[in-house]
């Protein structure tokens, strides 16, 4: 049986957990799979690099000692984009990290203009620039660094309504720019506002493909995976929140919706 341990600094994660189960219910064997919210520390993309590294470092290791993971799946583009290394020096386990899908969105673009839309602090991380760099550098690039849209993500999670208005605000610098035709999801939480972007652009008369990176994360994964002779798929499904008020009615009746049986504080 593997142990997978998907880590994210809220509930944005989940999304990867979307993509990663149904990929797994496709496998024959029976796995572990764990979800962890730091809550107690988020949002990620507030904090100044030496405390987030810190963080990021202690909740790992306290991950590893708790559950002992086969591998690390570090949902959180902010997470990943700063801490990836030191976290596969720290570790024994796979360590995998997501990244933003600059390179598809690239490949995918016929206009080759893109929006990226990420937290202020992976949008002015060097990991970012140097995938521009790699991957886009023939193309324009808008770029849109917003806290305020995890806020969203997680309130949508909680029951709240999503105020439209506001998040075309937020979306405006994109539906300006007439050329752009593919807007790269860059952090975990936004692939849950998916719906409510894509009716924005709708609204607006615009058609503008939306890119994370959920399905290339999923791949990777299994193909970490040592095929199993089980003849059938079966999931055990824990979730974990480092702050016990975080367990709120509204949210643990979706992770039950979503099969986790167990609900868990760990303790950092």
């Amino acid at each position: 049986m593997a142990r997978i341990v998907i880590y994210d600094s809220g509930v944005g994660g989940l999304s990867i957990y979307h993509e990663l189960s149904q990929s797994l219910e496709q496998l024959n064997g029976h796995h572990s799979l764990v979800f962890v919210s730091d809550n107690a520390a988020h949002p990620y993309g507030t904090k100044n690099d030496v405390d987030l590294i810190d963080r990021i470092s202690l909740v790992a290791l306290t991950i590893n000692k708790t559950y002992a993971p086969d591998i690390l799946l570090i949902a959180c583009n902010t997470a990943s984009t700063i801490a990836l290394q030191t976290l596969r020096s720290q570790l024994d386990c796979e360590v995998v990290g997501v990244v933003p899908a600059i390179k598809p969105a690239a490949n995918i673009s016929q206009t080759k203009t893109i929006g990226l839309l990420a937290t202020p602090v992976t949008i002015k991380r060097s990991y970012t620039h140097k995938l521009i760099n790699d991957f886009a550098k023939q193309c324009r690039i808008v770029k849109v660094g917003s806290s305020e849209l995890v806020e969203m993500a997680e309130a949508k999670l909680a029951g709240q309504t999503i105020e439209l208005p506001r998040l075309r605000k937020i979306l405006q610098p994109f539906i300006e720019c007439q050329s752009l035709d593919v807007v790269v999801l860059a952090c975990t939480h936004f692939p849950l506002l998916r719906e409510q972007i894509a009716h924005v652009f709708m609204d607006s008369d615009r058609s503008i493909m939306l890119v994370d990176s959920g399905e290339a994360i999923s791949r990777r994964v299994v193909s970490l995976l040592e095929p199993s002779m089980s003849q059938q798929t079966s999931l055990d499904l824990t979730a974990s929140f480092t702050d016990v008020m975080s367990t709120e009615a509204s949210l643990v009746r979706y992770l039950h919706k979503l099969g986790f049986a167990d609900i868990e504080y760990l303790k950092i």
